[in-house]
């Protein structure tokens, strides 16, 4: 795993040696993104716990294809169908279609997802502790709700989600109201995994402070806490793995401005991804797109439902099959049914992206 904490960058070492040779046989791919559940910055107080991120490889007129497919299975009288119209429970029957191994997407489609909370605690601890092969984060993700309680967890996320936020931090001083939460949860739990982990947060408010007076400084800074930017580097990871060059459409996105895809591609040339390109569309105007938005749409709502307890078997193995190795999940036992296999369970925690 690399990371480069000056920068605030990580990314997968698995990646980076996959990609080492790729582009070397001439071979261009497009694939087609799109995404569900952003909450830009906030990602403890949203209104989703799963972000999803969504790489469809088909030819236009296949995606055509498909559209007009779904649209003759669900008959609604919508302009543009959405993922909640798959989601319907009366047309379950297409959702299963569309995700099936005989289905027109599976084999051709790819889904970074992200655990919301745990993209939080890894961050924090990231940026605080800066230690390349450290499982702290795991340890405190795992270990954090059963010692200090689940409203005192909760109190935790929410202060390190202002901390680490570029926009729209109110109240007390972000890097007070932190220090002051983990001072108090680690003296209140002493000699647990923990609290262990909250003492050497506590130590670290130099880094805090700096990375602090470096959002004042830099109000254009990439996002730490987005998911955005990093699942679209890991999912040109994936379609550039076989040693093809990658070139992505995505839909139009506030947070995908000129400097952003810029940085995109510039992390993915460090990582030796062979990223050719980033390029926005209107989703109304590429079928492929929209194909993608319904895969990011269902992804989320089953994962979602899998973290909180409320799976559907059936429906969590269907899409399994598309769900990427290195998303960030910190979760084992929902990570244990929506990984692609169940050895990348702890894989999937440990190697994980950043911006």
């Amino acid at each position: 795993m690399t990371w480069n904490r000056a920068q605030g960058e990580r990314g997968a070492g698995t990646a980076a040696a996959r990609g080492a040779g790729a582009a070397r046989d001439g071979r261009f791919v497009e694939v087609a993104c799109d995404e569900s559940g952003s909450d830009g910055e906030n990602l403890t107080g949203g209104n989703t716990d799963v972000f999803a991120h969504a790489g469809v490889r088909l030819p236009m007129d296949t995606a055509a294809e498909c559209l007009r497919e779904i649209r003759d299975r669900i008959r609604s009288p919508a302009e543009e169908y959405k993922a909640n119209h798959l989601l319907r429970e009366k047309h379950r029957a297409v959702l299963e279609w569309l995700l099936d191994a005989s289905g027109p997407i599976h084999g051709r489609s790819h889904v970074h997802l992200t655990e919301k909370a745990y993209f939080v605690v890894d961050r924090a601890v990231g940026l605080l502790l800066g230690d390349d092969d450290s499982d702290d984060a795991v340890t405190l993700f795992r270990a954090g709700p059963g010692t200090f309680g689940a409203e005192r967890w909760r109190e935790f996320l929410a202060v390190s989600n202002r901390l680490l936020r570029v926009r729209g931090s109110e109240g007390d001083p972000p890097v007070d109201a932190f220090f002051r939460t983990v001072d108090g949860l680690w003296r209140a739990h002493p000699g647990t995994e923990a609290a262990d982990v909250l003492r050497r947060l506590a130590a670290a408010r130099p880094r805090a402070d700096a990375y602090r007076a470096r959002v004042e400084d830099t109000p254009d800074l990439i996002p730490l806490l987005n998911p955005l930017p990093p699942a679209v580097v890991r999912t040109a990871a994936y379609w550039s793995a076989g040693g093809a060059t990658v070139n992505l459409v995505h839909d139009r996105q506030n947070l995908l401005t000129p400097e952003r895809i810029a940085w995109i591609e510039e992390s993915a040339r460090r990582e030796g991804i062979a990223l050719g390109g980033l390029r926005l569309v209107e989703s109304r105007l590429d079928a492929r797109v929209q194909i993608a938005d319904f895969l990011a749409g269902i992804a989320r709502k089953i994962a979602s439902d899998e973290l909180g307890g409320r799976g559907d078997a059936t429906l969590t193995a269907l899409l399994r099959p598309y769900v990427g190795a290195e998303s960030v999940w910190g979760d084992p036992d929902s990570w244990s049914r929506l990984g692609p296999a169940a050895e990348n369970a702890v894989r999937a925690v440990d190697i994980n992206t950043g911006v």
